[in-house]
């Protein structure tokens, strides 16, 4: 498959993940824990038979250490919706690819290059006219919109390490120590915090069912494929467009209203999306 149509595949069905949230009417964690649980029960069968799950010890490591990651970023990010406005939360958890390119800068000594940051800068300034000039002007350091600032960096610690394994390992072996590592760490967490996990109504548990499958399974599984044949700034970029994706799914299923400036936002983040794409001279891979 092509990996641009892989990642637009990616960043499709994990735009769904706010709206599930929501949707579900359970804790935060708990639709965390679910959301990998379901997703890893459903990959483990297909590993087990046709995958040869043989890794050696340090792309296990940094699968696990991915895992242990990722599911720390959907906790965080999950309560920092419920802690603040999701419109928000969304717009400070995408500055991911920020981080991304600094950290490539700073520890792998990596020059992005100039179209990144172009970008980079063309598709938040669309974010912002997305989520509005109020509600910017809301932004305050309030506990959800620092777990919202700590989701993103994380989220940009787990692209880099997702990049890292999969030049050794294929993506479906990675997922399965990826989320192994991920549903435990959650599912302990829970246990430890009484956090419930059962008694949910039959709506509850087809919707975390479908956050499973779909944002996670699904969407991974696409977007793990891109990152292992593009670079992980562009990757990181191209995430950007989750804001547009979710504010049109969130009009056509919850009837939420998208006006001109959210249009006007909405073609601009793809803008810069399409800017980091722009070929350059003697890049350097990431």
């Amino acid at each position: 498959m092509n990996p641009k149509l892989s990642l637009a595949i990616g960043i499709i069905c994990i735009a769904f993940s706010p709206i599930f949230v929501k949707m579900a009417g359970v804790s935060a964690i708990s639709a965390a824990f679910y959301r990998m649980l379901f997703a890893w029960l459903l990959l483990a069968p297909y590993c087990f038979k046709y995958s040869k799950l043989r890794i050696t010890t340090k792309p296990l490591l940094l699968a696990i250490t991915g895992g242990l990651v990722f599911a720390l970023d959907i906790a965080v990010w999950n309560v920092s919706i419920l802690k603040s406005t999701a419109t928000i939360s969304t717009l400070v958890a995408n500055l991911a690819p920020v981080w991304v390119g600094l950290l490539s800068l700073l520890i792998l000594k990596k020059q992005p290059g100039i179209s990144f940051w172009l970008g980079t800068f063309i598709a938040i300034s669309g974010m912002c006219i997305l989520v509005g000039i109020q509600n910017l002007l809301k932004l305050q350091l309030n506990e959800g919109v620092v777990l919202a600032i700590i989701s993103s960096f994380l989220y940009a610690v787990y692209i880099l390490i997702s990049k890292d394994v999969l030049r050794h390992v294929s993506g479906v072996v990675f997922m399965f120590y990826n989320m192994l590592a991920a549903t435990l760490a959650l599912g302990l967490y829970s246990l430890s915090t009484n956090d419930q996990l059962w008694g949910y109504s039959q709506h509850a548990w087809l919707v975390l069912v479908a956050m499973g499958v779909i944002c996670q399974l699904a969407g991974w599984i696409t977007i793990n494929y891109s990152v292992s044949h593009m670079e992980s700034t562009k990757v990181s970029i191209a995430l950007l467009g989750q804001t547009v994706a979710t504010a049109l799914l969130a009009w056509a299923i919850l009837g939420e209203h998208v006006g001109v400036t959210e249009l006007l936002g909405g073609v601009v983040v793809l803008v810069g999306i399409g800017v980091t794409f722009v070929k350059r001279n003697k890049t350097l891979k990431i």
